[in-house]
């Protein structure tokens, strides 16, 4: 899919997913996307990040990529300065929290809460918990009861590899839980619930707002459904190439995939396009 030549050289702004989209599969950034935001830094192009995980796992690629403005985490929920300061935050309510894990636990899913900085998860030996301690940065804390963070849950996760069963709760829970709440896939097999504010689409919003750049100056890049609210409101949307059917057609461009440095090759072509 070519890339409107007039649209490319009008960004000023980059908004990136990080997992399937700004690092390998490893979870690995690449020295050739390194070089690739430090090019469009150079060109003018300013380059920040929003995900799913939490503040703790963003820390090192802000610090790598030489980010100076804010960055959105729990899928745009709270946004954050380098160095930590907290820009604004988006919780759940207690009672979509206590109500988000009864049906996780109803379809038996193993359960993640995120809250006060932590990672709380019932035992260690959850699917994709080696990954996950690689991207949050943080080791898991042991607890059988969750009451005690449900108050200030910032996202709650199912964590499960039956990836259909993950599409169908991520239907059904959402249409449980209502307007209050954002039910999300932000990996096959993750399903994010958080609250309604904790978006993807409001996230980019707000970091475009931050950064004092128009959104249709503003690039948006993902590969998985939590990032399609970002695509709606930005001059250009970009998905990158393993992303699924479903994203891809919700997108204006398709750069190639993760593991082929997908959103260096974006960056290298907006660059092009400015000179």
């Amino acid at each position: 899919m070519s890339l409107d030549p007039a649209l490319a050289a009008s960004i000023r702004l980059v908004v990136s997913d990080i997992d399937g989209t700004l690092v390998r599969n490893d979870k690995s950034l690449s020295e050739r996307t390194l070089q690739a935001v430090a090019r469009a830094r150079a060109a003018g192009i300013a380059f920040t990040l929003v995900s799913a995980r939490p503040p703790s796992g963003l820390g090192e690629l802000v610090e790598r990529l030489g980010i100076e403005g804010a960055v959105g985490a729990f899928n745009g929920g709270t946004l954050f300065e380098p160095g930590g300061r907290i820009v604004e935050a988006h919780r759940l309510s207690e009672a979509d929290a206590r109500r988000a894990v009864e049906l996780l636990d109803e379809a038996g899913l193993p359960i993640w809460v995120f809250a006060d900085g932590l990672w709380i998860a019932r035992d260690d030996s959850t699917q994709h918990g080696a990954m996950e301690r690689r991207a949050s940065r943080v080791e898991p804390t042991i607890a059988s009861d969750f009451s005690l963070w449900l108050g200030r849950a910032d996202k709650i996760m199912g964590v499960c590899d039956d990836h259909a069963l993950v599409r169908r709760l991520e239907a059904s829970v959402g249409a449980a839980l209502g307007p209050s709440a954002n039910v999300v896939r932000s990996q096959p097999y993750f399903l994010d619930v958080t609250t309604a504010a904790a978006n993807k689409g409001a996230g980019v919003e707000a970091l475009a707002r931050a950064a004092g750049i128009p959104l249709e100056a503003t690039a948006a890049i993902g590969d998985m459904a939590n990032d399609v609210p970002m695509f709606a409101p930005v001059g250009l949307s970009v998905a990158m190439g393993q992303a699924p059917e479903e994203v891809r057609a919700q997108a204006r461009h398709v750069t190639a995939s993760n593991e082929e440095d997908g959103v260096a090759q974006l960056l290298d072509q907006l660059v092009v396009a400015r000179s």
